[in-house]
């Protein structure tokens, strides 16, 4: 029963939100905002081959549309992965459709199987329950306004188990420990399970959430409709929103648990040994000094291109076109990381 009524309000507040932003799209011309995208998105073909992101993403063969489904590639992963801890499930059928192969959540089984947390904290809960309800939201909208063109989750692995089955026909660590073991957050052979307890379920939320936030932020110059520009603001508030709550509750229990703040920074180093030589991720902080908003020295939130994004959550600093949070890679136009010095 607690099962099923978690689920029933994760759905509602997810209507509520997509509710909400539908009436934002109708307040800025949701008709031009449609017109826009059909008339840019009337020549795309999904299946053409992936330009090099890194430079490519600063010209004009990288369209609005094209930037809004790597986007919702993004979107896709945290909306399972909020949605397994909080009712274990994915997200729903209707929401998986699209352009690009299809795919599903790989779950794993044993320890690190995706499945819902058996939250401790209370309000770890409602944090949970609502940035589930968020990230639905989310991923609706974007698929509304992208329409047709709108891309297909792709396979996501959300496991921390030892051995998954991936798409290719061939075996996977689970990416929370794939991650986690090459951060040095456990040893070679150890599993890290988000889902065991609020603590992993909060760093397994900043391996994802914080890099999300830099994602929306990097794209930012790159988008040219303000239509467009507008609402991927308002999603880079709501993400910097979560992050921010992720980050100081993480910083909030590292005061009893010495083995926080060291972890962070791992998974943080570990990230910028991914993104290229520039420090472009932050910890939380120390026992002294916290450090819960990650800027640059401008107090700017810190952005990535979408090759480093891609490098970050295929867990490899090379040129690939999938691995780590998506086996087979992301749909759309943009789904091929460069190789970071």
């Amino acid at each position: 029963m607690r099962h099923e009524q978690a689920i029933l309000d994760v759905l509602d507040r997810a209507e509520n939100q997509r509710r909400a932003r539908r009436t934002f799209i109708r307040m800025c011309g949701g008709a031009a905002v449609m017109a826009g995208l059909l008339a840019a998105c009337k020549d795309d073909d999904d299946n053409v081959s992936a330009p090099s992101v890194g430079a490519s993403t600063g010209t004009s063969a990288i369209t609005d549309p094209d930037i809004l489904n790597f986007a919702l590639n993004l979107e896709y992963l945290e909306a399972n992965y909020y949605t397994y801890a909080v009712t274990g499930v994915g997200i729903a059928a209707s929401l998986q459709t699209g352009t690009g192969t299809q795919g599903a959540v790989i779950t794993g089984s044993g320890t690190g199987a995706a499945r819902a947390v058996s939250f401790s904290d209370a309000v770890v809960a409602q944090y949970a329950r609502e940035i589930a309800g968020d990230e639905i939201a989310h991923v609706t909208f974007l698929r509304s306004q992208l329409g047709g063109s709108a891309v297909a989750q792709p396979a996501i692995n959300l496991s921390g188990s030892a051995s998954v089955s991936i798409p290719s026909g061939g075996t996977a660590v689970g990416a929370f420990t794939a991650a986690a073991r090459a951060a040095g957050v456990i040893g070679a052979n150890d599993l890290f399970d988000p889902f065991l307890n609020d603590t992993n379920f909060l760093i397994g939320s900043y391996l994802l959430t914080d890099v999300g936030v830099s994602a929306y932020r990097g794209s930012a110059r790159l988008i040219t409709n303000k239509t467009f520009l507008e609402a991927s603001a308002g999603i880079l508030a709501v993400e910097a929103y979560h992050d921010g709550v992720i980050r100081s509750t993480l910083y909030a229990r590292g005061v009893t648990d010495a083995t926080i703040y060291p972890n962070i920074t791992k998974i943080s180093n570990s990230r910028d040994s991914l993104d290229g030589s520039t420090d472009l991720d932050q910890d939380i902080g120390t026992a002294t000094t916290a450090n819960l908003v990650p800027t640059d020295a401008n107090s700017l939130t810190l952005g990535r291109t979408a090759s480093q994004v891609l490098n970050v959550v295929y867990l490899n600093a090379a040129a690939v076109a999938g691995g780590g949070f998506f086996p087979a890679g992301v749909n759309g136009t943009i789904r091929s990381s460069a190789a970071q010095a």
